[in-house]
């Protein structure tokens, strides 16, 4: 990649960073959006009777106070108001800020000017825009300079100040998580654990094997015990009764605004009114249904339970020790929130999680063999000799500077960022079929999986198949692997984390 392609990537980039900005500032203010933002109905209020009117004005025009305002709140207003979450999201801001303005410091007064006045690439200094990135890089610098002890240490220093960093942070979102879990009440599940793989017995059903066990090895902790049933029909209630609910709230929404529009002429919209009625009605049989269905526990039991203990004690050392002789039976968890329970995976064996888990782990290796294709597109797009080795009907086109500077500085990111989009989806679906017991375990499990997957595609393999594709000959001089690596691996790293 050129400087001139860099500075058009950057110049889109940030002129895309404006228009949403603008738009976002704009929108808000509409009275089409006021149900996302609710706080904003009280503060135009609250103008109203202030000012008495130019609201009309005030809500085509872009304004820049929101940023000020939320940046001005306090971590314990807003542990007060959105809990722990939204503290730590805004502490990974914070944290990519600092990072960010170290190493902008750091790159710009002591990296590109130790890189840039090395002399082991020829520079034309009348010719700057046209160059290549790999001038600010060290390919730069003299073999044997003293000047690589300044990039080197320059790095190092990076390094140091980052780690400090995620320490720093980790330590004060740890105090912070400390603090909010002994300030908020216990909950039940504090005292609670998850039994799986209940080995069953002739005569025996699977609640009385779990107050049989736990009488006998905890019997001054144990409490009593929870056995799960598989209900599917109580599920499927349960979700057409929200359903209905979602429906049933959107059809009083839309009443209610046709009342205080004053609309309602000559009992017009009184259809509207039945079907509200219709679908409360609806709601309230439904609603019969679950209560009967519960109370029955007419499901059949599975082999596992929910067993609750009398102290928070005792519920971890049943939770962190090895319960049986048999390793696939017994199995203990954390019990999760109600509303995070994933009731389908609790009547997975032991065995069935296990395959489960190796086809996940081999289906997530092909994705990542796959994603090699998109990856060497993007290398092409971003070697402008190569893509015209490839395609020469486009040497025209691509011979056009506006042309080539948004094919070899913007194009590759945003291709590379698309096909980037469909990995999370597909993670996450790979991961419910690993059997974990609450949404929360899955979405971690995803997240872990994108992570790995970034970390090969977008570094190694990125970097890799970019010099190994250009320089094919790596692999018949293994002696010269890290001299061609260390000559070629600039460059490429320049494509994909400058723009």
């Amino acid at each position: 990649m050129i400087l001139s392609a860099l500075l058009t990537s950057v110049g889109i980039n940030l002129g895309l960073c404006f228009l949403f900005f603008t738009l976002y500032s704009v929108l808000r203010k509409q009275p089409w959006n006021s149900a996302v933002y609710a706080p904003r109905q009280i503060a135009k209020q609250r103008r109203k009777s202030q000012n008495g009117g130019d609201e009309e004005e005030e809500e085509l025009l872009p304004s820049a106070g929101w940023v000020r305002r939320a940046w001005q709140v306090s971590e314990d207003e807003l542990l007060c108001r959105s809990g722990l979450d939204a503290v730590v999201f805004i502490r990974i801001f914070v944290f990519s800020s600092r990072v960010f303005a170290i190493g902008g410091a750091i790159g710009i007064f002591v990296l590109l000017p130790v890189n840039y006045l090395g002399n082991q690439l020829s520079i034309d200094f009348y010719d700057l825009p046209n160059k290549n990135l790999e001038t600010f890089s060290i390919s730069n610098v003299n073999d044997g300079s003293n000047w690589l002890w300044v990039h080197f240490s320059a790095a190092y220093i990076f390094t140091g100040v980052v780690c400090y960093l995620l320490y720093y942070e980790y330590n004060h979102i740890s105090l912070r998580r400390i603090a909010s879990f002994h300030s908020s009440p216990p909950q039940p599940r504090h005292y609670t654990i998850v039994v799986r793989g209940i080995p069953s017995s002739e005569g025996r059903s699977f609640s009385e094997a779990v107050q049989a066990f736990f009488t006998d090895n905890h019997p001054s902790t144990y409490l009593s015990h929870m056995v799960v049933h598989r209900t599917s029909k109580i599920r499927s209630l349960i979700k057409d009764a929200e359903k209905l609910y979602r429906t049933l709230a959107r059809a009083k929404s839309q009443s209610s605004q046709q009342i205080n529009k004053k609309d309602r002429l000559l009992g017009l919209f009184q259809g509207r009114d039945t079907d509200v009625s219709h679908y409360e009605q609806k709601l309230e049989d439904l609603e019969r249904n679950v209560r009967t269905e519960q109370h029955s526990l007419t499901g059949e039991e599975v082999p596992a339970a929910f067993v609750s203990f009398k102290s928070r004690f005792g519920a971890a050392v049943a939770l962190h020790m090895q319960q049986g002789l048999d390793p696939t039976e017994w199995l203990t968890e954390e019990a999760p929130e109600p509303r995070d329970i994933h009731w389908s995976s609790f009547s997975s064996s032991f065995m069935k999680r296990w395959i489960s888990r190796i086809v996940v782990v081999v289906a997530c290796v092909a994705l990542t063999i796959l994603f090699l294709i998109p990856v060497v597109l993007v290398q092409g797009l971003a070697n402008l000799e190569q893509l015209e080795t490839w395609f020469p009907f486009l040497k025209g086109i691509l011979d056009l500077t506006i042309v080539s500077q948004i094919v070899t500085g913007y194009l590759p990111s945003l291709i590379l960022q698309l096909f980037l989009y469909l990995v999370p989806p597909v993670m996450l679906m790979l991961s419910s079929m690993e059997g974990y017991l609450s949404s929360s375990s899955t979405e971690k499990s995803a997240c872990t999986k994108v992570l790995w997957f970034t970390i090969w595609n977008i570094f190694f393999a990125n970097v890799l198949s970019g010099s190994a594709f250009y320089q094919v000959n790596i692999f018949l001089e293994p002696k010269n692997i890290p001299k061609i690596l260390a000559e070629a691996v600039p460059g490429q790293v320049m494509i994909h984390f400058l723009p």
